[in-house]
């Protein structure tokens, strides 16, 4: 089995700005991946051509089911408010996905407040900026696999230090309910060292992802429950391809059993 986690960066390119489906397909299908969760995902927004970005993922991966789950409507940095209902869904959206070649027995998805303040951060185009904080989603899906069911869920959290670490607790609290054994994917924005402090859960795979011409720190992760950890089998593999799209890397774990 082969899990995935990528954060988009709505498909965007460092290299010229710009966004095509067939170079997103590729870096997608490059990946292999059964289960792969998709962070910074957009779905008809101008910026990123009205393109359906989860669905081109899915059928780059030859995938049986993938769900995409807003965090809010408009256009992160520009104008936006929180995803409520599925009214909102006629409008630009953004948010994460999870894409599986399993089927999937059942979804859940779990709200992660962003935080209350405007946070400093630092961006290459502008410069430090104050930001306000995004609401965040999990997105939760128990898989029926041929060595029986799973729990595979992704998230992206919050930029702001304290508050990621709250919302992490929430995630793992929201999951512990549903079948081992259990597995979380996604950009944390936070290291490894925090992760495990605060969870308890075993990192599967330790490589720096952020940014992606020269990667220096991990905020991607494949974590899993330690109940149930013996049933994933062992970790024969490892990597961090330079995908032609994203300011980061996507982590893979092959695990064998």
């Amino acid at each position: 089995m082969r899990l995935a986690t990528f954060n988009l960066l709505h498909g965007r390119s460092l290299h010229d700005g710009t966004v095509h489906a067939d170079r997103v397909a590729g870096a997608i299908a490059d990946l292999d991946a059964d289960v792969l969760g998709l962070q910074e995902v957009d779905k008809a927004q101008p910026r990123s051509g009205l393109l359906d970005l989860t669905a081109i993922a899915a059928e780059s991966l030859h995938a049986r089911v993938h769900r995409f789950a807003a965090a809010v409507v408009g256009t992160p940095g520009e104008t936006w408010q929180p995803w409520r209902s599925h009214e909102d869904n006629l409008h630009p959206l953004y948010g994460i996905a999870l894409i599986s070649r399993y089927p999937v027995a059942h979804w859940q998805i779990t709200a992660l407040p962003g935080a209350p303040i405007r946070s400093p951060v630092y961006t290459p185009d502008d410069g430090l900026m104050l930001l306000k904080d995004e609401p965040r989603v999990l997105l939760a899906a128990v898989l029926d696999t041929p060595h029986g069911q799973m729990t595979v869920a992704t998230t992206h959290l919050s930029f702001v230090p304290g508050w990621n670490l709250r919302q992490l607790r929430h995630a793992v609290r929201a999951i512990r309910h549903l079948p081992a054994p259990r597995v979380l994917l996604g950009d944390l924005n936070m290291p490894a060292v925090p992760v495990r402090a605060v969870t308890g859960w075993k990192p599967l795979g330790k490589a720096p992802t952020f940014p992606s011409p020269a990667p220096r720190a991990q905020l991607d992760h494949v974590l899993a429950d330690p109940r149930g950890r013996a049933a994933l089998g062992r970790v024969v593999q490892v990597s961090t391809p330079h995908a032609p799209v994203s300011d980061h890397r996507p982590l893979v774990v092959h695990l064998d059993r």
